[in-house]
């Protein structure tokens, strides 16, 4: 078990007590002479022993950042985290020079983080937030209307094995992380992840690739001409993804690393005529 250090503790401490007390880190440290009331102590000590049981820091806030927003997060959604920038990244910089109000799915959205930091900083872009996860959906579309989205966002239940269903449209990009982790990963997960994050999200068949596949040889059916495919991978993962996109049609058009220096997304361009 990993153990923070002092600085760490302190920042930890500071997270729970403003979210037990529905105060500021700021305000909380300008009234540091004043107690604490009971009922935000109690709230207090039941985060702590939630976060001693190993379960996540987002999950026990209810809220995560990513991309420079704050998110709603339940266990129903994975936790936004940094090495998904990456994918967004890529995906926003090639958006932006779409066509006017250009279509963007985001399949397997989870909370919705790729596609809200899509859709927040690519002004006129439609986005759609698709899931099989109902409860997934639920999170995301409390996401939307956190941030006020609600006319430039929309959700939908969509099974990412399957081709996309007629009535979404055509869509000018699709971007996705889906769920990669292999059936022998899955055995060597974290406790903070193996006890607490939905399996529905992490695990991608045995060798972590089902959904690249099936997404890849489905994805024409609902892209514009010249229309481009995203993805996040795992690590490792880069060249069988690509491989895949290839074989399906695409032409790969760029490759990135995330904060960590590991080659974890790609943007590809649909160009097989069908």
């Amino acid at each position: 078990m990993r153990t923070e250090t002092p600085r760490e503790a302190g920042m930890l401490a500071r997270q729970v007590l403003a979210q037990a007390s529905g105060k500021t880190q700021t305000e909380l440290i300008n009234g540091s002479e004043l107690y604490a009331q009971d009922d935000v102590i109690e709230k207090a000590e039941m985060m702590i022993a939630r976060l001693a049981k190993g379960e996540p820091l987002a999950y026990v806030l209810g809220e995560w950042e990513f991309y420079g927003m704050k998110l709603i997060v339940t266990p129903d959604v994975l936790i936004p985290r940094d090495d998904t920038c990456a994918v967004a990244e890529i995906a926003i910089r090639q958006a932006l020079f779409l066509e006017e109000t250009p279509r963007i799915l985001d399949l397997c959205t989870g909370s919705g983080c790729i596609g809200l930091a899509i859709a927040n900083r690519v002004k006129d872009a439609k986005v759609t937030l698709a899931d099989l996860s109902r409860e997934a959906l639920a999170v995301a579309k409390k996401n939307v209307q956190l941030h006020k989205m609600s006319a430039r966002v929309s959700c939908v239940c969509v099974d990412a094995m399957k081709a996309p269903p007629a009535f979404l449209g055509k869509f000018d990009m699709i971007v996705s992380n889906p769920p990669y982790i292999t059936t022998k990963e899955m055995g060597e997960l974290d406790i903070s992840v193996k006890d607490f994050e939905p399996h529905m999200a992490l695990w991608g068949g045995s060798d972590g690739l089902d959904f690249y596949r099936a997404i890849s040889s489905n994805a024409h059916t609902c892209l514009k001409p010249g229309g481009y495919l995203c993805f996040e991978f795992g690590m490792g993962q880069g060249d069988d993804v690509c491989n895949i996109m290839t074989e399906a049609g695409f032409t790969i058009r760029e490759r990135v690393k995330d904060f960590n220096d590991r080659e974890r997304a790609v943007i590809a361009q649909y160009c097989k005529e069908d």
